[in-house]
């Protein structure tokens, strides 16, 4: 029935009977794969065959989003393009992507989530967690059971068959939810982990991406089980304290509390990437791409009451090659200026002016509040700490006139002189967890 909306039980429990563990359930949920389901309640006679998501082709998003089972038969993949994946599939139906509905959607099914707790975290438009520690009793079941309910709840209610995850922590439960689908309850236990854990990839454990990947299996580490019983000490010296969490993940060890609906943590790094229509070839077009990114950024950080220390700058190529180059901030600031100035200086040492860019992120990273960001005197620029507050209250009243009349009503102008550039925006992140390095 096409490609589930995956969501993940985490089941606190002593044994396989599932009772509970300090009389706790935590609940998560992985909708990967929001858009084809969604996009199929409006087109229920596609659903055998083999359809994709993809982006505007006009905009140079033309790369798949999403598929369902169908297509996945032909080896059609995520981020590939609309061209690759007709080549493999010249069948395949392509679908535009409308992502103010997965945004309503998402909301939707967390709001049915409330119904059995208050303890909701989100990560991001497709993950949730759920705890259900004081409430699972008042429902009669065990968290098997649970998992079906609201398997059927949101199938009757919104139409979209999900896959859920029974485990005891959120790690294990995002695999359960991931080993069968469309539309199935896995449990993992205590007494069954290992056997179904270990003989799995070692890019289906969370926070594992393509760069940790490539580190692993330069050690030879393939599944999760050789993880498990590498040496410990060696993974953190190659990956740092990522590799001891992984470790420890792969042994199933991992307590992170749920945290309760609204109850968002204050966000470690803040980034805007974009596709460009046209690829970036000379300085100008550069400029014009970090200033608009940088604009973006300097916002949400204002917003976020935070403030930069870092800046990171992601370039992609035409061909889909990716580098990703990071330095210090002269002080912590959410101004945009200062931002740009960082990103060119990244741009200029790292890349050479005139090999095409196809895309373009830049992040604030190391983010400290406002409150704690006290500058030092400079006695060389007696007078510099007056002009950065007066360029924040400059960039403030523009926040508010753009917050009043739309973020169109004050533009950049080397934005406004390049608007021929741009498409539409790939997505803002909060990263709230450890980068998946993705």
């Amino acid at each position: 029935m096409g490609v589930a909306i995956v969501h993940h039980l985490t089941v606190f429990q002593t044994d396989d009977t599932l009772r509970l563990h300090g009389d706790g359930i935590v609940v998560g949920d992985e909708h990967h794969g929001m858009p084809l389901p969604v996009e199929l309640l409006e087109h229920p006679e596609l659903r055998e065959k083999p359809v994709a998501v993809c982006g505007n082709p006009s905009t140079r998003h033309g790369i798949i989003l999403a598929k369902n089972e169908a297509a996945k038969h032909f080896q059609v993949k995520t981020a590939e393009t609309i061209w690759q994946a007709r080549k493999k599939c010249p069948d395949l139906i392509l679908l535009p992507s409308h992502h103010h509905k997965y945004r309503h959607y998402s909301k939707l099914v967390n709001g049915i989530y409330q119904h059995y707790t208050d303890l909701v975290e989100p990560f991001g438009i497709d993950e949730s967690w759920l705890d259900v520690t004081g409430t699972l009793h008042l429902f009669g079941k065990n968290g098997r059971e649970l998992a079906d309910e609201l398997r059927e709840v949101i199938r009757t209610e919104l139409g979209l068959t999900i896959s859920v995850g029974v485990s005891y922590n959120k790690v294990f439960a995002k695999l359960g939810s991931d080993y069968k689908k469309p539309d199935a309850t896995t449990v993992i236990a205590p007494s069954n982990w290992q056997s179904i854990v270990w003989p799995l990839p070692v890019s289906d454990l969370l926070f594992v991406g393509r760069a940790s990947q490539r580190i692993l299996h330069r050690y030879g580490i393939e599944t999760i089980g050789q993880l498990a019983h590498a040496d410990r000490a060696m993974l953190e010296e190659v990956m740092g304290k990522q590799g001891a969490q992984l470790h420890d993940y792969a042994w199933g060890r991992g307590d992170n509390p749920v945290r309760p609906a609204g109850d968002r943590p204050p966000p470690k790094s803040i980034g805007n990437g974009m596709t460009f229509r046209h690829n970036l070839t000379n300085w100008d077009e550069i400029r014009s791409g970090l200033d608009l990114l940088c604009d973006s950024v300097a916002v949400r950080l204002r917003q976020a009451q935070r403030k930069g220390t870092r800046i990171q700058v992601t370039i992609r190529d035409p061909q889909f090659q990716t580098i990703t180059r990071q330095g210090p901030l002269p002080l912590p600031t959410n101004l945009a200026r200062e931002l740009t100035a960082g990103a060119v200086a990244l741009v200029q040492k790292h890349w050479i002016v005139g090999k095409p860019i196809r895309m373009l992120t830049v992040t604030a990273l190391n983010l400290v509040p406002e409150w704690d960001a006290v500058e030092q005197l400079d006695l060389f620029q007696p007078n510099r700490s007056a002009q950065r507050e007066k360029l924040e209250h400059l960039e403030r009243a523009v926040d508010h006139i753009r917050s009043k009349y739309g973020s169109d009503a004050i533009l950049l102008g080397s934005v406004a002189a390049q608007s021929e550039l741009y498409g539409r925006s790939d997505g803002e992140s909060d990263e709230l967890e450890p980068e998946n390095e993705e």
